[in-house]
């Protein structure tokens, strides 16, 4: 049997069993040598871009030492990828205590894309997550628990710990009172207005706090966004009216995290405290919070091919439906066909199960085979849990069958074959291209396209700032969510075209 050749029994019109229908399915796709190379094509050319990529990425980082392999990510306490720098003056505090403050005159420098080359661009102003406030920890390491209440540049009070989490205060973006207590492992955040009436912004557990911490005062600033990087930026803010509960001694100063310039000696956008009276005035640039961008390559970066690699695939599903209906009904007997709900269903799962077998052929290969490339380089990784990479590469197959039976009730709705693949074409793999170039990602949320955030590997955290495309992280919706509106979708056109076709069916004498 071949595309050709029609499928036909002896009972009448849709008294064949389902079984039989689908086998039948099952055999005129994998008799059809086109469908078959076709399918081939698109793991070839996934796999090919993908590995392509990987072998093309080289990271290189300048240091103190000079030039060379970048570092591995700093990781926070759940293994998640984190930024901390920033400039801290704080105190050790033993056992119970607390810290309250007024913060004011946030101020800060942005440097914006050089309007004369070779010559900084730096203008006055503070970034939306531009964040001072007051900080404990468990000590001055990198990566380790912390908890702080803020005020920010654009996002209001804000209380962020162990830098995933962030638990939204008032909106506030001019002066604020401040608190900070620590209870053996609880910490509490406050706001207030007038330093008088207080409320709470949150309260968290860090387990396993030692009984010395370190309690202060900080200010960090991520930098602004452009051209695909971030670029410098600083903020200042004044603290008046500083009490310490439970710590007693000289106010200790660090910048945390600063990088040194090529001489391995001179601080890189160093930070810094004023004293000023009863007030403190410090400065700092950097985050504490998640690095989305900054914690190194991305897994789903090798299957940036995957939707050229649908292509085919779209292609396959329509004409899966367009040569049975090229075939035309035979009409010099009584009706021998299935019904057509149950041919397009048959044909529906035909597609569908053998996209899913060659999505996940492609994603189990390029996605292992990508990252021991990207790391033999000595590029740095995002660190990607077991679970998350098994999420990647089947969530990759369960997209492209999808996208496969969306094309199959497209075609079944418009029959014409042409059509048929430029509007799966249009809504699956356009939408996807536009938003790798950072035009319209909004697309990401409303077409079939959606669902390609199934294969982020790197969680887009509401308190994070990134680019609007792809290359920079960003997916409008979570992965199960994006992918649900794929499914969604195919499942309306399927449906759709089953109700359709089998009106005509009924229409038709026989």
């Amino acid at each position: 049997m071949n595309p050709s050749t029609p499928y036909r029994s002896g009972r009448r019109a849709g008294q064949d069993g389902f079984p039989r229908v689908l086998h039948a399915e099952w055999t005129t796709f994998r008799t059809a040598r086109g469908w078959v190379l076709a399918m081939a094509a698109s793991v070839l050319v996934t796999v090919s871009l993908g590995l392509l990529v990987a072998g093309g990425v080289r990271s290189a980082c300048v240091t103190g030492k000079g030039e060379g392999p970048c570092p591995a990510p700093l990781v926070g306490p759940d293994g998640t990828a984190v930024r901390d720098k920033y400039y801290f003056v704080h105190q050790p505090l033993k056992g119970n205590g607390s810290i309250t403050a007024s913060v004011s005159d946030m101020t800060g420098q942005i440097r914006r894309p050089d309007a004369v080359p070779g010559v900084r661009n730096i203008e006055e102003g503070v970034v939306p997550w531009a964040k001072a406030g007051l900080l404990v920890r468990q000590s001055l390491k990198q990566g380790t628990p912390y908890a702080a209440v803020m005020l920010t540049g654009d996002h209001g009070v804000r209380m962020q710990y162990d830098y995933v989490h962030d638990v939204a205060g008032g909106p506030h973006n001019g002066p604020q009172w401040l608190r900070l207590t620590r209870s053996g492992d609880t910490i509490g955040g406050y706001e207030s207005d007038d330093g008088k009436t207080w409320t709470e912004v949150g309260t968290v557990k860090l387990t396993g706090l030692p009984e010395t911490v370190e309690i202060g005062l900080f200010a960090t600033s991520p930098g602004v966004l452009w051209d695909m990087a971030k670029a410098f930026s600083q903020v200042t803010a004044t603290f008046d009216q500083i009490r310490l509960q439970g710590a007693n001694g000289s106010w200790r100063r660090d910048d945390v995290g600063v990088g040194m310039e090529s001489d391995g000696k001179t601080p890189h956008h160093p930070g810094g405290a004023v004293e000023s009276g009863d007030k403190l005035i410090v400065t700092g640039g950097g985050d504490i919070g998640p690095a989305t961008v900054e914690g190194g390559i991305r897994a789903d970066l090798v299957l940036i091919g995957g939707a050229v690699g649908l292509i085919p695939v779209l292609v396959v599903a329509v004409t899966v439906f367009t040569a049975e209906r090229r075939r035309g009904p035979n009409r010099t007997s009584p009706p021998a066909a299935p019904h057509p709900a149950r041919l397009l269903a048959a044909k529906a799962m035909v597609v569908g199960a053998v996209t899913f077998v060659a999505g996940l052929v492609t994603s189990g290969v390029v996605v292992p085979v990508g990252l021991a490339i990207l790391r033999a380089n000595q590029n740095p990784i995002q660190p990607i849990t077991p679970s998350t990479e098994l999420r990647v590469i089947v969530g990759y197959a369960a997209l492209a069958a999808a996208a496969a039976v969306l094309a199959l009730g497209l075609a079944a709705l418009v029959k014409r074959g042409i059509v048929a693949i430029g509007l799966a074409i249009a809504l699956v793999v356009v939408p996807y291209l536009l938003a790798t170039a950072g035009w319209a990602p909004w697309l990401l949320m409303i077409t079939p396209a959606a669902g390609f955030a199934i294969v982020q590997s790197v969680p887009t955290f509401a308190h994070v700032d990134v680019g609007p495309s792809l290359l920079e992280g960003y997916y409008p919706l979570p992965p199960w969510a994006g992918l649900a509106v794929t499914c969604g979708y195919a499942a309306l056109a399927l449906g759709a075209a089953i109700a359709v076709h089998a009106r005509l069916d009924h229409s038709e004498p026989g």
